[in-house]
């Protein structure tokens, strides 16, 4: 089978090179793919946003399956424009996809279908959102409600830094059209997870758990980035969360999406807060998460084609998921200066040295190659994976790799598992 995956991050590399152990597969194209997913498949010089140009290469090509990774295509509505051309795609339509790219949609569908979330309102004017925020005397988490590359959400433990974060959203548009509404929000207590189901339109089938590292520095302090690393399990998610978020969650929003006309078809990722009186949604997306992706996938044992195509053919009800019993951490190395200003170009050293380790896949996200050289070429360069007997043993043969990369200004977290560790 012929297969197009869109995307160029960590989580594409990561799909790719598991696509690729597939005997369904016969050709893989990636667009535009990174130097990473060049070594398991043909890249594609098209981004992921030119979506006209994407489904022409796939009629060229005679494409049998398109894997859409990222947001912006999704929510641009690539999965409509394919399927109208008699494509199979794996990845939610536009109005489905609203999940992620509207926050104030998600918000009002979750209050719509009784889903525990942080209390909050929507605003789209700057005077009205100010107001609100200076009545406010406890901590407000403000959210550009339209899509930011997972920067988009400012936890302010002081309202009037929430004030100034509105300002900058609504009106200096740091964010662009992204940030024409924001929803002002309590902060919710507890430890995060991230949940990825598999939803066919009618089923759902969980994944195993993960957690992601959100702030750039240790500790998680500094501001929010795409995700500095993760692992899986997360040991905080028990059997019994896990069928309370599957039941009080995933199922409310799937019954919804229906009802509205608009079947959830692809990974449907729920952030979820694990407080005190239960968990409560802080987002959904409505792809694989990034760096999430990454652990999850070295633990499937499965053949990835032949489960995303029973989730296309609506028939995830056929088959069974089989895990690697063993955690698996994911340390994400940055750019110097990420998530603000970064330089790109730099040479990275290292790389078949860790890529030989036992266990270890090295996920490359910003990269190309150059001449004979790989370089950095974008904020989150690279996602060191390791597995291990233990979630400590993980970590630290995620650590022993990435010490042996180097590229100049090189960054990242030093306690990326930490949580599940201490527990």
């Amino acid at each position: 089978m012929k297969v197009l995956l869109v995307g160029s991050g960590g989580r594409e590399h990561a799909i790719a090179w598991k696509l690729a152990k597939s005997k369904k597969l016969t050709k893989l194209y990636i667009a535009p793919g990174n130097a990473g997913t060049a070594e398991c498949g043909e890249n594609v010089p098209v981004a992921a946003d030119k979506i006209e140009k994407l489904v022409d290469f796939a009629k060229q090509n005679k494409i049998k399956l398109v894997i859409i990774g990222p947001e912006v295509p999704l929510a641009a509505g690539l999965a409509d424009l394919l399927e109208s051309a008699g494509i199979k795609v794996f990845g939610p339509g536009k109005e489905a996809a609203k999940l992620e790219a509207d926050k104030a949609f998600a918000k009002q569908l979750m209050r719509a279908v009784s889903i525990s979330t942080a209390e909050g309102q929507i605003f789209d004017r700057f005077e009205d959102a100010k107001a609100f925020i200076a009545s406010r005397d406890e901590a407000v988490v403000i959210k550009a409600a339209g899509l930011a590359a997972g920067k988009g959400v400012f936890v302010c433990d002081d309202p009037a830094d929430g004030i100034i974060i509105a300002e900058k959203i609504m009106c200096d548009k740091m964010f662009g059209s992204a940030g024409e509404k924001i929803i002002v929000e309590d902060k919710l207590l507890g430890e995060e997870a991230s949940i990825l189901a598999l939803v066919d339109g009618r089923n759902i089938y969980c994944l195993e758990s993960s957690q992601d590292h959100k702030a750039i520095g240790e500790g998680d302090t500094g501001p929010n980035t795409g995700g500095m690393g993760a692992y899986s399990p997360a040991p905080i998610v028990t059997d019994k969360l896990m069928k309370q978020i599957s039941r009080e969650v995933l199922v409310p929003i799937v019954d919804g999406m229906n009802r509205n006309g608009t079947p959830y078809k692809g990974v449907l990722y729920a952030g979820i807060m694990v407080t005190a009186a239960g968990p409560r949604v802080l987002e959904f997306n409505v792809r694989f998460g990034d760096p999430e992706t990454q652990p999850i996938l070295m633990r499937l044992k499965n053949d990835l084609l032949e489960v995303i195509l029973a989730v296309c053919n609506g028939r995830l009800d056929d088959i069974t998921l089989n895990w690697d019993s063993r955690p698996a951490v994911c340390v994400v190395m940055a750019a110097g200066g990420y998530p603000g200003e970064y330089e790109k170009g730099k040479e990275i050293t290292g790389l078949k040295e860790a890529a030989a380790m036992k266990d270890v896949v090295v996920f490359h996200a910003g990269t190309k190659k150059l001449d004979s050289r790989i370089v950095t070429n974008g904020g989150r360069v690279l996602g060191v994976t390791a597995l291990g007997e233990t979630i400590s043993a993980a970590k630290q043969k995620a650590y022993e790799a990435v010490e042996k990369i180097k590229f100049d200004g090189a960054y990242y977290r030093k306690d990326i598992a930490d949580k599940a560790i201490r527990k």
